[in-house]
């Protein structure tokens, strides 16, 4: 496996982290999952080839467990709110003096500097804020967010290392790159990949039901036609 070897610590968070740490230990690293020890049933549906342990942050013996971890692993998955791990002597900062080869991978909504940096969010906010957002939907529409699999897993999960505000825009620089080559330069809903074309979009069917067609090449557009 590509990662036998690498161990992660990923600190139990919401969407962008559990699938980054998914995607590492499916590649082969360690991943052990940091959780709390008084939560609710969790709901973590991305488990999936991690281990986990509990510990209590809120006293000494727990930080100072959660720091041999740190020092021992070669990533930090953390996907805490702005200021959080610096208050528990954990930043980067001290971690880094201890363990200078550790990379440590910061999920937060909207970075560590900026007006922003302390505010929560979700994906259809982080969207909304890196501009992706208004080009999601139907002409004469209101936007809409596809799930929340753009911001928090596309831009958060798989685009880790640049957080997820500059990860959306990251994912939605083909769209904005599109413009210039006629393939995205019309408003939203009137482009070839956002309903704008007959050949690549949804149709309900007979049975109240949907089908997808995407003939995007003239040869699959014809056979479309043909009903063949």
């Amino acid at each position: 496996m590509a990662l036998c070897g690498v161990r992660v610590i990923e600190l139990a968070g919401l969407a962008p982290a559990p699938f980054c740490g998914m995607i590492l230990a499916d590649f082969g690293a360690k991943v052990i999952r940091v959780d709390r020890t008084k939560t609710a049933v969790s709901l973590d549906t991305q488990a999936r080839g991690k281990r986990s342990v509990a510990i209590n942050l809120k006293t000494a013996a727990g930080v100072r467990l959660l720091r041999k971890l740190c020092v021992q692993a070669d990533v930090v998955l953390e996907p805490y709110r702005h200021g959080v791990m610096e208050k528990l002597g954990l930043g980067p900062q001290e971690l880094l003096e201890e363990n200078p080869r550790l990379i440590y991978a910061r999920l937060t909504g909207y970075g560590q500097s900026g007006r922003y940096a302390t505010a929560a969010g979700h994906d259809i906010n982080y969207l909304a804020m890196s501009g992706l957002l208004s080009r999601l939907g139907r002409s004469g529409e209101k936007p809409y967010a596809p799930l929340n699999l753009l911001a928090d897993f596309a831009g958060g999960g798989l685009s880790c290392a640049l957080g997820i505000v500059e990860g959306a825009a990251y994912v939605g620089s083909f769209a904005w790159k599109s413009r210039g080559i006629g393939m995205w330069d019309r408003p939203r809903g009137e482009n070839m990949l956002d309903s704008g074309a007959p050949f690549y979009d949804t149709y309900q069917t007979a049975d109240g039901k949907h089908v997808a067609v995407g003939a995007i090449e003239p040869q699959f557009y014809t056979q479309l036609l043909k009903g063949s």
